[in-house]
């Protein structure tokens, strides 16, 4: 399961020590001016750009467009890209060959396939994420078009010295109109939440009130109208975060996602072996120590690609 979307579609590919981490998309109109810069900007945002506990992994994520565009313009055509991996260690992986790290994807990986890229997780790794930014940007320049702005922004955990920290990734949708979407089965809410839960380490999703909803009142809970008038907003209150029966009221789509802390601790880790005995590893690699500050972009790409998908759909 590669693909994500039915109109505005994303195919991602690559592994972190791979030669390229890339994707194609599928599904965009015709005709859009691609701002080259923002995309650089977001990338810059996903590296931690400036930021403190971040890999000391430093990719210049230079972007090669394939296909799909000409003097900059979208031709309506699959639109493929690659992104060389340029700073990769891999021998700093060769001891976890046959060694599962605890709460990683390797086990399950192998259990899965019967076979894993080991070098620094493989497919599992964060480095797909920054495909992922890309064909975000994309959807979110075609959403600009249409007046609708995404922002997230990242509030970390408990830090505590020499320990690894997870967080809470707060998202805004201003400008969707009313009516996208659709009950059952294609409601936004689970829409997002499935786009969410797909990015690594995150665990959580709620959507306007979320879990504190279960201890108001239904009468705390109703969101009142508002006569309409002007500018005025459709509901005195947002509880919902903006979508009712799965569809879109017109108010701002807000939601959070919960990011758990890095699993990887550098040093002696008792890992299972593939013989089913446990052995301690001297675990090597460059990791973040809070890696939640650089998925801010990675939240807003995904919630474009949603928002893309739907609006596309009519």
């Amino acid at each position: 399961m590669n693909t994500f979307g039915s109109n505005f579609r994303f195919t991602s590919f690559g592994e972190s020590h791979g030669v390229a981490v890339g994707g194609v998309v599928d599904g965009c109109p015709a005709g859009l001016c691609v701002d080259f810069d923002m995309i650089d900007r977001d990338l810059a945002r996903r590296r931690g750009d400036g930021l403190s506990g971040t890999t000391a992994r430093k990719e210049a994520d230079k972007v090669e467009w394939l296909s799909g565009l000409l003097d900059g313009l979208t031709l309506g055509t699959p639109i493929a890209f690659a992104i060389k991996n340029g700073d990769a260690r891999s021998g700093d992986y060769e001891n976890l060959r046959d060694c599962f790290r605890p709460s990683h994807a390797d086990y399950t990986y192998q259990q899965r396939y019967g076979i894993r890229d080991y070098r620094g997780g493989g497919r599992a790794s964060g480095r797909e994420t920054a495909a992922r930014v890309v064909a975000g940007c994309i959807a979110k320049q075609l959403l600009h078009q249409r007046g609708i702005s995404i922002k997230a922004e990242a509030v970390v955990g408990g830090e505590r010295a020499d320990e690894t920290s997870g967080g809470v990734v707060s998202c805004v949708i201003e400008g969707v109109p009313s009516g996208v979407g659709n009950p059952i089965f294609g409601r936004v809410n689970a829409m997002l939440a499935s786009a969410m839960l797909s990015i690594p380490s995150a665990v959580g999703f709620e959507i306007g009130e979320g879990f504190a909803s279960a201890r108001m009142t239904g009468r705390e809970y109703a969101d009142a109208w508002n006569e309409p008038s002007g500018n005025t907003p459709l509901t005195a209150t947002n509880h919902c975060g903006g979508v009712q029966g799965g569809i879109t009221n017109g108010m701002p789509i807000v939601f959070s996602v919960a990011f758990h802390p890095v699993v990887t601790h550098t040093g002696a880790t008792e890992c299972l072996t593939a013989d089913g005995t446990l052995r301690e590893v001297d675990v090597k690699g460059r990791h973040d120590r809070c890696h939640v500050l650089r998925c801010p972009v990675i939240v807003e790409a995904m919630a474009a690609m949603v928002i893309a998908d739907l609006i596309l759909k009519g």
